[in-house]
Parts: structure tokens; sequence; C-alpha cells
């Protein structure tokens, strides 16, 4: 059976955001972790844990997902911007640990003019400071566009802050279509070649969850751009052929389309006829 769910508001709790997810037809979800464009983040309510866990384990949901905000950058030159990076990635592993959530992903970030692997380095300096041996969460890097100075967009530059974290077992990957796409690997002619260049590279063991989306822009355009499945420029039947490769077919997969709760409903049903 498909693993599928989508991107759920946790504003009115855990527990409501599982019952929507049941509601449409979704086995599993993700969420931010906070406000996407950072700040604080309300305490986690031990109750309300709880009954998500409920939830989880009376729809047998697959993992769930937990995505930082988008302004955690840790390669910033500013150290303003790094600083927030430090705390709200520590802030959310602690919370994480709180939920039945054990993966965590992040955008890699843009090093902003200091070159590639100065962003590199600087990405697994704060890795290192709270990736523990004994963490217990995966820790997932998302395959990138590679729109501006942002790093994540080339199997490579994943590898190279894959080698410098010292606690790799808790390092994984999430592969988004849209993305991938974006920064000029063909799902859409050549899926083998992408997954065979990313086994070569990381090992495709490593990835751990897929986000789900069409692109608004062409092949090799370098931007972030969703569209919903099967309007954009990669199309229903590349998109299906994508989720259901051998690589990624066990994987829970969300959808990040720009849709409403009925619209994600209308995917999922979608999905699930392949």
């Amino acid at each position: 059976m498909i693993k599928a769910g989508c991107h759920l508001s946790i504003s009115q709790g855990f527990e409501k955001a599982g019952r929507t997810a049941v509601e449409i037809g979704a086995n599993t979800f993700q969420f931010f972790t906070r406000n996407p464009q950072g700040g604080s983040a309300k305490d986690i309510d031990p109750v309300d844990s709880q009954k998500l866990k409920v939830v989880i384990e009376e729809n047998d949901f697959a993992p769930l997902l937990a995505h930082c905000p988008y302004t955690l950058n840790m390669c910033s030159p500013d150290e303003k911007t790094r600083n927030f990076a430090r705390y709200a990635f520590s802030d959310d592993i602690k919370r994480i640990k709180q939920l039945p959530c054990h993966l965590y992903n992040f955008h890699p970030g843009s090093h902003v003019g200091q070159g590639i692997m100065k962003g590199i380095e600087l990405i697994a300096e704060i890795l290192n400071e709270y990736v523990t041996e004994d963490l217990g969460i995966y820790i997932l890097l998302e395959t990138m566009s590679g729109k501006g100075s942002e790093i994540g967009s080339d199997f490579q530059e994943l590898r190279q802050i894959y080698d410098l974290v010292e606690h790799k077992k808790w390092i994984g990957f999430c592969v988004d279509s849209c993305h991938l796409y974006s920064a000029g690997y063909d799902i859409v002619k050549d899926p083998d070649g992408v997954f065979e260049e990313f086994d070569k590279t990381i090992g495709v063991e490593k990835i751990k969850a897929v986000h789900l989306n069409d692109s608004k822009t062409p092949f090799g355009s370098r931007k972030d751009r969703h569209e919903k499945l099967g309007e954009g420029s990669i199309g229903l039947e590349a998109l299906v052929r994508f989720l259901k490769h051998e690589a990624i077919k066990d994987l829970p997969i969300f959808l990040e389309t720009p849709n409403d709760i009925s619209g994600y409903k209308e995917e999922i049903e979608l999905l699930k006829k392949y």
C-alpha cells in the first residue's frame, strides 16, 4: 500500500492533524516544527502527543516528517542568522523527541557568496554540534533546486556534507521531484540514471523520505516552483514512474503541491490508483 501524506498545519494540535490525515485518505503527514518564517514554537503538549500516537497506531501510519523553518540557514555569512539556525535546530530536536516522529528534514542553506565549500563546512559544523551518537532522529538533507547560492542541488555537495559529519548513522536524505528536475536531474527521461547516480554518489539506502511535486518551470531551470500533480512540466506519468521506482517505492511520500485540503485528498486518491 502506498505511504502518502501531505503538509498539514499543527496549529490546532497534533492529534487534529492526524485525524485530518485520516479523513483525506493519508497514512502519514509532514508538519513545520514552527512558523516556516522562523520564531519560537509552542511547547509540546504530552497529552496531545500521546493522542497522536494512538491515531498513528490505529491507522497504521508510515513515519511522520518534521520540516525545519525556511529561515534556518546553517551556512549564512551572518552570525545572527547562524545563531538562529543553531537555536531552531537544537530546539526542534528536543521537541521532536517528545513526539512519535523520527524524521527531521531541512534545507542545507545558501552560502551567499562565501563559496560552496565554505558553506558545506559551516553546515557540517552545526550538524556536528547537535547530531550525537544517541540522537535517535534521522536528520534529512533535502535535494534542492539550486536557486541563487543554494547548496544541495548537486549530489556531490550533499555527499561532501555527509562526509564531514561525525555520527553519520543519523544522516539521511529527502528527495524532492520538483527540485531534482529543476536542478538538472532528468527524472522524466532517465529516472534510472538519476537514482544510479545518487546510489553511486551517496547510496539510495540513505533516502528516508520523498517530496512529490510537479514543477511550474522547465527542466534545469534551477527554480523552486511546485505545481499540482500532472499540471506541470514533469507530468503525471513521469511522477508515477518516479514514485514507483525501486529505490523509493517503499518510502513515505509527502505532497507539497499548491493545494488546500480537498486538493490534497484528490491527489492522494489519484496516487492510490497506481
